[in-house]
């Protein structure tokens, strides 16, 4: 029997409708995933109670839903998913204006397809799923804000995806995803599908300098495992010096660990910047000598009595192929960052994780 036959028999044993009528819309909540908090319906990633802490640039681009997914259990013979939403629409000089507003659909480590629905006040998107049923993800698009306001079955019907343990990704640009031609294509995407975790995107374009405010918002986040990765922004942008970013290491650390005493978590330091490497910042500091600070300090900490904290050398990761701009990973470097992670936190998640 082909699979689409055995599929259409397996619906039909699971009584699944053959109408594609779609059933009523369902509250998004329970299907949403990589979200840290919620300013009203809107998913957003930094404390919305707080932002007067914060520098601007990291509170604009905490506004962007970086990582938010939705995901859910199809049952078999469910034709398609319908998923409402609003997004903010791009005015004549948007330099965003150009980026496709498409919504990819995966399921497990396989895509699927996309869908591509333009960024209206409120529209619905319809995503065909294959009929033999499971647990799908699907991406949003990023540029223009989308917030999930309801979705439903066509043909079928939909259940929340299993919960799977919380991963707090803090970072910069990089962990932001840019560069990536996809957002199911940035590393913590890619490591949280090859882990089975579901990944909290924390990552601040131009941010990510050590800022204590944002330690203490992570310390308030529940998660199951942390990755701290940043520190390029602190060779130029906001230029620190090495025994600096070492003392600031060690107080994020500290403030995270407020909240979370003895759970896994991962320094990744900088990766290759070949601009950076070996040229003096503005206080005379190389990004060579910045990762080694943060390598130590993290290192020390370990050995001080924190024996769930861990370092990721992030030097050795990438070549200089695997960067689209000089400093930004490509889809390449981002999947090579992904496995190298995953590699990583595979020997330091609980078993029970």
């Amino acid at each position: 029997m082909r699979n689409d036959a055995r599929c259409e028999a397996l619906a039909t044993a699971f009584g699944a409708p053959r109408s594609e009528a779609p059933v009523h819309w369902l509250d998004p909540a329970p299907f949403l995933r990589g979200t840290a908090w919620l300013d009203g319906d809107r998913p957003v990633r930094a404390d919305p109670d707080d932002l007067e802490r914060l520098p601007w640039d990291i509170a604009e681009r905490a506004a962007l839903p970086i990582g938010v997914r939705i995901e859910f259990r199809a049952a078999p013979g469910t034709r398609a998913v319908e998923l409402r939403y609003r997004a903010a629409v791009p005015g004549p000089d948007d330099p965003l204006r150009a980026l496709r507003h498409c919504f990819a659909l995966w399921q497990g480590t396989r895509l699927v397809g996309e869908t591509c629905a333009p960024p209206a006040p409120e529209a619905v998107v319809k995503l065909a799923l294959p009929p033999c049923g499971g647990v799908f993800t699907v991406h949003l698009p990023e540029g223009q804000a989308p917030v999930p306001l309801a979705l439903r079955a066509v043909g079928g019907g939909l259940s929340p995806a299993p919960v799977r343990p919380r991963w707090l990704v803090h970072g910069d640009s990089i962990t932001e995803g840019w560069w990536s031609t996809r957002p199911a294509h940035s590393w913590p995407a890619t490591a949280g599908r090859l882990l089975g975790l579901d990944p909290v995107n924390l990552g601040y374009a131009g941010g990510a300098r050590g800022e204590l405010p944002l330690a203490e918002h992570l310390a308030r986040l529940r998660g199951d495992v942390i990755t701290l990765a940043f520190g390029t922004n602190c060779w130029s942008r906001v230029p620190a010096t090495a025994d600096w970013l070492y003392a600031t290491v060690r107080a994020f650390v500290g403030l995270v660990r407020r909240g979370h005493p003895s759970t896994p978590l991962l320094i990744l330091s900088p990766v290759l910047r070949p601009e950076a490497e070996h040229t003096r910042n503005a206080l005379g500091a190389t990004l060579t000598e910045l990762r080694r600070a943060m390598e130590r300090a993290g290192r020390d900490l370990a050995s001080e009595g924190d024996p769930h904290l861990h370092v990721l050398p992030g030097g050795p990761l990438l070549g200089p192929e695997h960067l689209a701009d000089g400093l930004h990973p490509n889809d390449a470097g981002h999947a090579r960052l992904a496995g190298a992670v995953a590699d990583a936190l595979r020997g330091v998640l609980r078993p029970d994780g």
